[in-house]
């Protein structure tokens, strides 16, 4: 590996849906997966969530022969899960995979969420049937995690039914926030998003419906672009990735949003399956 690859904070989306996975001629351009988003730090490999967009990421990760790297649980809603099952290193002893989760922290542990979903009669064999080295990792919100050397994590709950928790990933002096699903109130601002996404290089937030939508869908545990930016501003963050688009959201809808946003807030774009954005160190940056 040169220095480029140790320097490297990389991010890739697998999967931006959220709710339910979609295709058709109107889903191409941003694609149907549900959620799932790869970050590589240097040498290390880590998934956040594991929807129907870790299927083809497992398949990337055999070619790129990577056979140890981890996987985080914002929360066990089925988009978020439901790959898990399908993902191909899961099958293969020679992988080495920690599974990560802290929403249900005193409720279930990490492996009893995973157990109690790949079994029958929900999935036809029980996670005994996976051959990788797994093991599974409890923690409660607001602790920081340390998956990795150099790699920093920070931990928050957000406002979801059932429990979420929003990531703040830290390496090589950059950071990126994983801010899916959470509900806001309106005419404020969730100091623990705030918190997570400070000065932030990139905040991927849930961006499910628009303020006019919200009337119709509030207590669904669901934000808006909108809010995206106000807080993205308060924090001066530097870059927003609307993620988690609604099932319904076209191409032509969700690219309409994107401009609005842009306009609101330069940094702003709509995450894509299959989009790549490395994150270049500050001093690349003013150079």
């Amino acid at each position: 590996m040169d220095m480029m690859d140790e320097d490297l904070f990389r991010v890739r989306f697998w999967g931006v849906r959220g709710s339910v996975p979609v295709s058709g001629p109107q889903f191409i351009r941003y694609g149907g997966n549900t959620a799932c988003i790869e970050l590589r730090c240097g040498p290390h490999t880590l998934f956040f969530d594991a929807g129907s967009g870790i299927r083809p990421a497992g398949d990337a990760l055999k070619a790129a022969g990577i056979k140890d790297f981890d996987v985080f649980f914002t929360h066990c809603h089925y988009d978020h899960i439901l790959g898990l099952p399908f993902f191909h290193p899961f099958y293969d002893p020679k992988t080495q995979v920690r599974l990560w989760s802290g929403h249900l922290a005193g409720r279930m542990t990490t492996r009893e969420m995973a157990s109690e979903f790949m079994r029958p009669p929900w999935f036809p064999v029980k996670l005994e049937i996976c051959k990788a080295n797994l093991d599974t990792v409890d923690f409660v919100s607001g602790d920081v995690l340390r998956p990795r050397e150099g790699v920093v994590i920070k931990t928050a709950s957000l406002n979801h039914p059932g429990g979420c928790i929003g990531y703040r990933i830290e390496w090589g002096g950059r950071a990126v926030a994983v801010i899916t699903d959470t509900e806001h109130v309106p005419g404020t601002l969730d100091t623990a998003i705030l918190g997570l996404i400070e000065n932030a290089d990139l905040v991927i937030y849930d961006c499910t419906y628009t303020e006019e939508e919200m009337k119709k869908y509030r207590g669904y545990g669901h934000s808006t672009w909108q809010q995206g930016i106000k807080l993205c501003e308060a924090a001066n963050a530097r870059q927003l990735a609307l993620f988690h688009h609604d099932p319904a959201r076209t191409d032509a809808q969700i690219e309409a949003i994107e401009q609005q946003a842009i306009r609101a807030f330069a940094g702003s774009f709509a995450a894509r399956d299959g989009q790549t954005l490395d994150i270049q160190p500050h001093a690349a940056r003013k150079r």
